[in-house]
């Protein structure tokens, strides 16, 4: 009889059993475990992790996949135990429309001025900002891959006048689309709220600087759910404390969980969600990763294919 193969699934936020249970309902002869679990890591194919420890994979020799429990894959930029094998992120449409709710969630919040009403409101205060039509508002989306593409068309669609940015040509209907670092200055200039989607990557890292983000308009509004290093924190802390930049949507820290001395938690001007604008949902996932494993298995081509040396 020969051995069952086996998943080995890591992960800190993640309920392990409905993973467990999605991908098994899928592929019944897979057995789907903790690293506690396995009592034979050379039957150990497969992988299915989000920011495993350093050395994770050095326990488990046959690994033939990777799968990342999501879509942005720094965590695994610059490890020295990754395998010579496919690593795949999750492209799940559910993630996509998640994602594309919270950004229209975040620039409709700013743009009808929600902050303003809620300080207000805590002043006790009744305060009256007239609306501003959505095709006044010019919202920048910075990064424009699936899940960029998904908010922007998202926000497009609400009738704002909705301009992408990202580091190669893109075409998406409904935005103004550039690319190239020679467009980002004329991108920011022209953007009332900017929403960053980048991956990060050693070029994007710490990007959003205090020049870059002096280049945006007086008062202009921020959202990030990308990467909390794309973006230089004391930068930003000091631009919101100056009103630079007036109000904030931020759901991603370069240390997380927020650590409680930082000094965002103390700005009236910022909302701080906690990592959560678009997570893998396994009923959807499931049968993304299980075709994946069916493909490795017969040795074609996997989809959603990433290059943790590039971040993306």
């Amino acid at each position: 009889m020969s051995q069952r193969e086996c998943m080995v699934f890591y992960s800190g936020p993640d309920e392990f059993a409905p993973w467990k249970t999605a991908i098994e309902a899928e592929l019944p002869d897979l057995d789907v475990l903790q690293a506690h679990e396995i009592s034979d890591p050379a039957a150990v194919r497969y992988a299915l992790v989000w920011k495993p420890p350093e050395g994770f994979f050095a326990a488990y020799p046959n690994l033939r996949l990777v799968v990342n429990l999501g879509a942005g894959v720094d965590s695994l930029v610059g490890r020295t135990d990754l395998p010579d094998v496919p690593i795949t992120r999750l492209s799940d449409p559910m993630m996509a429309r998640m994602m594309a709710g919270f950004v229209l969630f975040a620039v409709l919040r700013h743009a009808r001025e929600i902050p303003v009403f809620e300080r207000a409101q805590r002043r006790r205060e009744w305060h009256y900002v007239h609306p501003t039509s959505a095709e006044d508002i010019r919202v920048g989306i910075m990064g424009l891959g699936e899940l960029g593409a998904a908010a922007a068309m998202e926000c497009a669609r609400q009738g704002f006048d909705v301009r992408g940015w990202s580091r190669s040509p893109k075409a998406l209907e409904g935005v103004a689309c550039v690319s190239g670092m020679e467009a980002l200055p004329g991108f920011l200039a022209s953007t009332d709220i900017l929403v960053c989607m980048l991956p990060l990557t050693p070029e994007t890292r710490g990007l959003l600087d205090a020049h870059t983000l002096a280049l945006l308009p007086d008062g202009a509004k921020f959202v990030n759910v990308s990467r909390g290093a794309v973006v230089d924190e004391p930068a930003l802390v000091e631009a919101l404390r100056s009103r630079r930049i007036a109000d904030a949507t931020l759901d991603v820290f370069e240390n997380e969980p927020l650590p409680s001395q930082s000094p965002l938690w103390d700005l009236d001007n910022v909302l701080i969600t906690p990592h959560l604008a678009s997570v893998a949902l396994p009923r959807s996932a499931a049968p993304q990763i299980v075709e994946n494993i069916r493909r490795v298995r017969c040795a074609e081509p996997v989809k959603s294919l990433v290059d943790p040396r590039r971040g993306y």
